[in-house]
């Protein structure tokens, strides 16, 4: 009989995806034997908020992972619904089974609990650091932000003209970075 592998699913909107979200997902894979990494707010993209689409975000993450010599995870784009008491369900009919959800979002961990779910806290990796708010600001301000992500994310973002997309969408307002 075949020895029941652990899956652990963790979402995130990954506006970029940057070296903080990297480490943790080395830690998690370390507790699992297969990762699910659920793409959020898929239909999101072109706002300072959320400047990249699901596709690029997917490419991203896929190229960080393969450099770092992960295989064995499932990226899935998840659009959002927002509505509460289908989410889990609409979840679960995305990705393949899973027995652990990683997420600090107290509303995900509540709805997961209540859908029996292990639920764990994602560990943090200097958050004060790597923020996906601070990259983009960044790039929008021309300052150094590269070093923030892994090399496949800086070679994505520069493929689609995403710095320059961030600069057109926020020529009317002001993202001063703070260093």
């Amino acid at each position: 009989m075949r020895k029941q592998e652990v899956s652990a699913l963790i979402i995130g909107r990954f506006q970029p995806f940057h070296n903080g979200h990297l480490e943790v997902i080395r830690n998690i894979a370390n507790r699992c034997d297969r990762l699910i990494v659920g793409i959020g707010s898929a239909q999101l993209s072109h706002t300072f908020d959320n400047p990249f689409t699901a596709g690029e975000r997917h490419l991203m993450i896929s190229r960080a992972l393969h450099d770092d010599g992960m295989e064995d995870f499932f990226l899935v784009p998840m659009v959002d619904i927002n509505r509460y008491a289908i989410w889990v369900a609409h979840v679960q009919s995305l990705v393949p089974p899973f027995q652990d959800v990683y997420t600090n979002n107290p509303l995900t961990r509540r709805l997961f609990e209540e859908a029996g779910y292990n639920v764990c806290s994602a560990p943090l990796f200097n958050r004060e650091i790597y923020s996906g708010t601070e990259i983009r600001r960044r790039i929008v301000n021309k300052k150094e932000w590269e070093h923030l992500v892994p090399k496949g994310v800086s070679e994505t973002i520069y493929e689609v003209h995403g710095d320059q997309r961030l600069q057109d969408i926020t020529k009317n307002h002001s993202y001063e970075v703070t260093i």
